[in-house]
């Protein structure tokens, strides 16, 4: 059984289509990021998911229920954390998670939901009117852990966090995955995406550009890998015939060498030191997931996407 399967899955709002035809399957278990530029149909597609917007055409299934027709045991079996979300201002976070237990009917410990989101009994106690954003944010995910969810929606979960917060965020979301539950979330934060999805999807004004893997977006475009050699002295030496290297250059004693084949690397190195030059340093830097986003998307200079965030 998946997590989410679309098939065709499309609205349009008038003459603007917000959704064309999406195909798309998230496995149980797995942390699936769904990632594009603002307006290119990733809330809409949440929303379709989640039956608070019907598609115009195509349809959806979660858990093996259909979006539309079941949503109510949809809704039982997973938990959703919005983009927008709102707070009781004073009420205590204890009692946030606690209406949610009775909402759900199951027979949670409130403690046990605080700690796994990293809420203090003290932090607890307190109205959410006073909570930092970080701390809003993990409450809400709280709640949505209420029920022991097989599949967790999250929509820009690290939204407005700093990066203690975001680095939090992404700890968090590997626990639950690591109990099982198969995470969907959409976020700007590109760092995090990559640090912790197993698949990625793209989307780019309304259609699915692709789905893959981290790995397997890089082997796609061919962007590869770079190494950067420190060497004793200026090596006279070609690669061209080096399969897997795409570009080289020697500049004094530094060596830059971009590749797409893993094995091209001892080549390389062994080439420099056959010329009887001494590496003395060696670096790597593999292609970002802002570089991937770029290339997928064409929107190099979208400043809403953030990759710069530390991890």
């Amino acid at each position: 059984m998946t997590a989410i399967q679309t098939e065709s899955l499309t609205k349009r709002f008038g003459d603007v289509v917000a959704v064309s035809a999406l195909d798309l399957t998230v496995e149980e278990g797995e942390i699936f990021g769904f990632l594009g530029p603002n307006g290119c149909g990733k809330s809409t597609t949440i929303n379709m998911v989640l039956d608070y917007v019907r598609p115009t055409d195509g349809r959806a299934t979660v858990l093996g229920y259909d979006a539309q027709r079941e949503p109510k045991a949809i809704h039982e079996r997973i938990g959703i954390l919005p983009d927008a979300f709102d707070l009781y201002g004073r009420l205590s976070g204890r009692k946030h998670v606690q209406f949610a237990i009775d909402s759900k009917g199951t027979n949670e410990d409130v403690d046990d939901i605080l700690e796994r989101v990293g809420l203090s009994a003290g932090d607890a106690a307190r109205p959410a009117g006073d909570y930092s954003k970080g701390m809003r944010q993990r409450l809400a995910l709280g709640m949505a852990l209420v029920g022991d969810p097989e599949l967790l929606i999250l929509d820009e979960p690290s939204s407005g966090l700093d990066p203690h917060g975001v680095r939090e965020m992404r700890q968090i979301i590997q626990r639950e995955a690591d109990r099982g539950t198969a995470v969907f979330f959409s976020s700007h934060i590109l760092s995090q995406v990559e640090a912790v999805c197993d698949r990625v999807a793209i989307m780019d004004e309304g259609e699915l550009v692709t789905v893959d893997t981290i790995d397997g977006l890089r082997d796609a475009v061919g962007s590869g890998a770079t190494m950067e050699l420190t060497v004793s002295a200026t090596p006279s030496v070609s690669f061209d015939d080096i399969n897997g290297v795409t570009n080289a250059t020697i500049d004094g004693t530094v060596v830059t060498v971009t590749y797409t084949d893993s094995r091209a690397k001892a080549k390389v190195i062994n080439r420099v030191e056959a010329a009887g030059v001494t590496v003395a340093d060696v670096t790597m830097e593999e292609s970002s997931l802002e570089d991937l986003f770029e290339v997928y998307t064409n929107h190099a200079d979208e400043s809403h996407v953030d990759a710069e965030v530390s991890s």
